[in-house]
Formats: structure tokens, C-alpha cells, sequence
């Protein structure tokens, strides 16, 4: 009981404070925005009471005329009909003068009507109880309401007051509402006109007004009700004390009940085998839940009690619907907002769906050109997905632009700061990266390679793999990935090997020197049958043999052979280079290093024994054993 007693005492404080806070704030930021409203207030309403005074004026000078007229009319002989008519003619423009400065006067203060704000007469219960506009003589309507006002709490201070002599009395061009010698208020026709009601009936309604605010300001601060007052007020608290204690004994039971069955209801959260939350961590969670549930439920019951306790007393009750307000008008606010909202946001979803199907049927036309279904002269079939990636692009960015307006907060200075900022950061952090995109565009446009094509530039070798506005993934032979901007790539000469290999075949080359002792006819025929048994080259079109250079030492010999298989071709070479070594061994040609001197002097041949010993003879073309020897 104590524990529950201390925490409604600090909650109370602390919420005293907020509201004496935001009463405080709230104030201080429309300082300057109250002022403002005021004087423009101040400002149209000083034009119409100038012009008032000036119709008030110009009705002074007609009312003398007219009684002059009158005056004048009666004292003329019933003969002179000629002067009486002119007179009477007189009279009838002064009174169409009058309706048409009523007219005026209606026509001005109705266009008045949205834009001016009146002075309120405040009771005594602090209640506003109607609102002045016009001035009467020298009293200003702001001085009017204040003196009314101290008028009415000087009725309600009077111990004798009797309320049944508050009365109206007409007055010239005004009705009074009086008590006994005190004038309380004069009413005027503007006041009148103001409230859309004749004078008279404007004067009762006022007066009506103000005895029932007098009345009632009685009944309610009598000794009777204050002591009603205090009787609740203490009902109040008995009720929140018991609500507060039922709701502990709630949330105790609650945690016995989760200590119970917590090994049934709290488990490891896990993913595969990874323990995201286990048993103990979920307990802890769950304990804080608890807690904060526990502090909610205690702020919102006594955010219910506090307006309740405060409507008891009528100099509390603005205190009520001020706390009411800190919660209730940001709910306000944002409900107003998001309905605000829903045609622009109807409009959003619009752009977007129509946009969404736009680019799926742009979506549907590029592929039926990568398909080679629709078929553009000019237009290759590998250009329409990076054609088709450039206008989803383009086509999104449109997307945004249309959607922009329609966003909340679109014209705000701080939204167009955060993007002028967000936009010069991208612009400078993403100088490299945009180098690369352009790179990529040229590339393909270029039409220098595709996935799964084999290329060369520089000193990298590999097959494509990935293929993107930034980057090339190659992937060598030895199963290494390398991964190449794409500016490098266009910066260099590109080998592509396998872009015509399927039509008419990779031509191979490798390079032997021989001797010049060994005839040429026969090293092309060995040649050509080593690249004939090796069994990755074409023999359509046939290999052919090219004399490169006649050296100092050798001859050179430029094995060439056809291939389709352009992603074999380390296994292709090393398959050849042993079908050459074969060849050239079965008949008798030795493949010497470039500086073989011819001083044998008996010594071994360079050709294999296996070779040696099979029953072969020798071209004549082939020296004795001395003829050559390293040097």
C-alpha cells in the first residue's frame, strides 16, 4: 500500500510538471505567432470601427436633416403641395440613405465574420460567456469585454444581489442592460448585426447570458458543493488506490504463472543449429515486458483518474482538458494528417501500378528481342537486357519524380536540404563508380565479349562469368576468380577466343626450330600429323605449317590447327606438344635446343631408346653418330 501510495505521488508530480511544461511551451513558441494574428486582427477591425464612426457620423447629420425636414413640413400650408412633395422626396432618400448604410454595414461585417476575432467577456467561472466586436464612443471592444467582465464579478461579489433586476432598457440608437444605477453593458447596432439579430433581441440574449452565468457561478462555489467537490475528489483516490492494488495482485499472479510454465512456454529460438535466444535470455525478455507493461498500465490509470479529480473543481477544469490534450491532440494530428494524405496517396499508388505493368510489357518486348522473336535491324539480341537494365532505370528515376509531389513534407527546407546533402555525397563518393558504369555500357555496346566466352586482356586470361555495369568476374584455369572494373577491361586490348570459334573454329599455333639438316617437307608432314592425332583439333579446315624465320641456327616452324573446344585449350596445347614430340621421334627428327652445334664425336642421338630399338632405318637424310654435338 505504501509502495503503490509513493508511486502515484511521484507520478502525480511528475505530470503536474509536464502539464505546468507544456502549458509553459506551448505558449512560448506562439508568442510571436499570437501577436501576429492579433494585430491583423487589430487591424481590420480599427478599418471597421473607423468606418462605423464614419456612418455613424454621416446618420448624426441625416437624423438633423431630417428632423429639420419635418420640422419644416409640418409648419407648411396644406396648399403648397409642390413644396411638400419635394420635401417628402427629401425625406425618402434620407431613409433609403439609412437602409443602404445598414446594408453596408451588414455587407462589412459579414465579410468580417471569417478573419476577425472578437474580445471575450469571461465569467466569473473563467468561462467565456460571448465575444465584442465593435467599439461604442471612445471604448474600444477589447476595453468593452474587459469592463464588462469587471462588471459581472462585481454582480456575483454583491451578497444582495438580486438577479430578477438585471433588466433592459432602450436607450436612443442603443439598448442598456442595467442594474438598478450600474450599466452593465450597452448594445449597439453593430453588436446586433454581428450576432445576425435586431437590438433588441441581442440585449436579452446578453442579458440572459450573464444572469446565468451568475447563477450558476453561485450554485456552484456554495459551501454545499464544494464539500460535495471534496467528497469525490476522496472517492477518486480510494478507487485509484484499490484499482492500483487489484492491478499488482494481477501482475504478481502473473509471474507466478510464467514461473510455472516457463519450461513449456519459453524454448530456444533457434535457426539450424545457431541458438538466437535461449530459454534463460527469453525469461529476462520477458520479465522486462512485464515490468514495462506493468509502468503502462499505471501511467494510463492515472492519466484516467488525473482529468477526473480535476473536472471536480470548476478552477481545475482547464488543467483537465489540458492534460487530455497533451495525448490526444498529437493522436489528433496524425489521424488529420494520414486522412489529409489518402488522395495523394491514393495518386502514389495509382503512378505506381501503372508504371509497375509499363515496365513489365518493356520487360516482355526486350525479351522477345534476346529470344530473337522480334527481330530490329541493327539491334543485336545480346544488347536488349542491358538496354532493358538502362531503361528500368531510366523509367524508375520517372517513377520518382512523378511520386515526389505527392510525398508528405516534399516542399519542406529541411526534406530539400537532406536531399541536396544525400545528392552531393553521391555525387562526389561516386566518381569511380559511375566511371565504371559508363565503362559497362560501352562494353556491351561494343559487343567485345558475353558470359561464358573465354578473353585475354593484359596479362589475364579466363572465361566470363559475370558481367555487370561495374564489374567482369573471369575465371582463370587454374579456378581462380578475378574480378576486373570494368574501366580496366575498356582501357585495354581485348582477346576474345571463343566470340567466332563455334563458326569457323580457334586456330592453335605453337612454334618448334629444328635444323636446318632436316628437310621442311618432312617436318610439315610430321607436324600435321601430330596436330592430326591430337583429338580436340578440327581436321576441317586441315592443320597447316608456316616457316616463321630462317635464324643463324634453326628454321622456325609455326604448327597452326582449328579448334571448337576454345575451353580446353591448356589440355589442347599440352596434347599437341606430346603428339609432336611422338612424331617427330618415329622419324628420327631430333628437336634440338636453338644452339646445337654439329660435333657429335659418337655421341648419342637425341631421339629415345624406345625409338632406337624398334627395326627402323633411318632417312639418308640422317648424319652418323658423330655428325653434331652440344656445344
Amino acid at each position: 500500500m505504501k509502495k503503490s501510495g509513493f508511486i502515484l505521488l511521484v507520478l502525480c508530480t511528475v505530470l503536474t510538471y509536464t502539464i505546468a511544461f507544456s502549458q509553459t511551451t506551448e505558449n512560448q513558441p506562439t508568442d510571436s505567432l499570437s501577436v501576429q494574428k492579433d494585430s491583423i486582427n487589430n487591424s481590420l477591425l480599427k478599418d471597421f470601427n473607423q468606418k462605423l464612426f464614419e456612418i455613424k457620423e454621416q446618420r448624426k447629420l441625416d437624423s438633423i436633416k431630417k428632423l429639420e425636414l419635418e420640422k419644416t413640413l409640418q409648419s407648411l400650408k396644406t396648399t403648397d403641395n409642390l413644396k411638400k412633395e419635394e420635401l417628402l422626396n427629401q425625406l425618402k432618400q434620407i431613409e433609403e440613405a439609412e437602409k443602404n448604410r445598414i446594408s453596408d454595414k451588414k455587407n462589412r461585417i459579414d465579410a468580417l465574420r471569417n478573419t476577425a476575432k472578437g474580445h471575450p467577456v469571461v465569467g466569473v467561472m473563467k468561462d467565456t460567456l460571448f465575444l465584442i466586436y465593435a467599439k461604442i464612443g471612445s471604448s474600444t471592444a477589447a476595453e468593452r469585454a474587459k469592463n464588462i467582465s469587471k462588471k459581472i464579478e462585481k454582480l456575483y461579489n454583491d451578497d444582495f444581489l438580486k438577479i430578477d433586476l438585471i433588466k433592459v432598457n432602450p436607450f436612443e440608437n442603443t439598448y442598456d442592460i442595467v442594474y438598478n444605477e450600474l450599466i452593465i453593458m450597452s448594445i449597439s447596432e453593430a453588436d446586433a448585426i454581428w450576432y445576425n439579430q435586431s437590438l433588441e433581441s441581442s440585449a436579452n440574449l446578453f442579458k440572459d447570458t450573464i444572469k446565468t452565468a451568475i447563477v450558476t457561478a453561485k450554485k456552484e462555489n456554495s459551501l454545499q458543493k464544494i464539500l460535495l467537490r471534496v467528497g469525490l475528489v476522496l472517492l477518486a483516490i480510494i478507487i485509484l488506490v484499490l484499482i492500483i492494488k487489484l492491478v499488482k495482485k494481477l501482475f504478481i499472479k502473473l509471474d507466478a504463472i510464467i514461473d510455472l510454465k516457463q519450461e513449456s512456454w519459453l524454448k530456444d529460438v533457434k535457426y539450424n543449429d545457431y541458438v538466437i535466444v535461449s530459454t534463460e535470455q527469453a525469461l529476462v525478455l520477458v520479465s522486462y515486458i512485464i515490468k514495462a507493461l506493468k509502468i503502462i498500465v499505471y501511467v494510463v490509470i492515472l492519466y484516467i483518474t488525473l482529468p477526473i479529480l480535476f473536472s471536480i473543481f470548476p478552477f481545475t477544469r482547464d488543467w483537465a482538458d489540458t492534460l487530455f490534450n497533451l495525448i490526444w491532440n498529437p493522436f489528433k494530428g496524425v489521424l488529420m494528417d494520414i486522412i489529409g494524405f489518402l488522395p495523394n496517396l491514393f495518386s502514389i499508388a495509382v503512378i505506381y501500378i501503372v508504371m509497375r505493368y509499363f515496365i513489365r510489357f518493356v520487360k516482355y518486348i526486350f525479351s522477345e528481342i534476346k529470344n530473337e522473336k522480334l527481330k530490329i535491324n541493327g539491334f543485336h539480341p545480346d544488347w536488349a537486357m542491358p538496354t532493358f537494365g538502362i531503361a528500368k532505370v531510366l523509367l524508375y528515376a520517372f517513377t520518382i519524380v512523378l511520386i515526389f509531389p505527392h510525398l508528405p513534407g516534399n516542399d519542406s527546407k529541411v526534406f530539400q536540404g537532406v536531399s541536396v546533402f544525400v545528392g552531393i555525397l553521391f555525387s562526389l563518393g561516386s566518381s569511380t563508380a559511375i566511371s565504371n558504369m559508363v565503362a559497362g555500357l560501352v562494353i556491351t555496346y561494343m559487343r567485345s565479349f558475353k558470359l561464358g566466352d573465354r578473353i585475354k586482356f593484359g596479362d589475364i586470361k579466363g572465361d566470363v562469368v559475370e558481367k555487370t555495369l561495374l564489374i567482369t568476374r573471369l575465371k582463370t584455369v587454374k579456378n581462380e576468380i578475378i574480378t576486373v572494373p570494368n574501366s580496366t577491361i575498356l582501357a585495354s586490348n581485348i582477346i576474345n577466343y571463343t566470340s567466332i570459334a563455334d563458326e569457323n573454329g580457334l586456330i592453335l599455333h605453337t612454334t618448334v626450330t629444328l635444323g636446318y639438316d632436316v628437310p621442311w617437307k618432312l617436318v610439315h608432314e610430321s607436324l600435321i600429323e601430330a596436330a592430326i592425332r591430337t583429338e580436340a583439333v578440327s581436321n576441317v579446315p586441315k592443320p597447316f605449317v608456316l616457316q616463321t624465320s630462317l635464324d643463324d641456327y634453326y628454321v622456325s616452324y609455326e604448327l597452326n590447327a582449328y579448334t571448337t573446344v576454345v575451353a580446353k585449350q591448356a589440355i589442347i596445347y599440352s596434347d599437341l606438344h606430346q603428339n609432336i614430340q611422338d612424331v617427330c621421334n618415329e622419324n628420327g627428327i631430333e628437336i634440338l635446343s636453338p644452339h646445337y652445334r654439329a660435333a657429335r664425336d659418337g655421341n648419342m642421338t637425341t631421339i629415345p631408346k624406345d625409338y632406337l630399338d624398334k627395326d627402323y632405318k633411318a632417312p639418308s637424310f640422317n648424319v652418323n653418330i658423330n655428325r653434331q654435338d652440344k656445344e
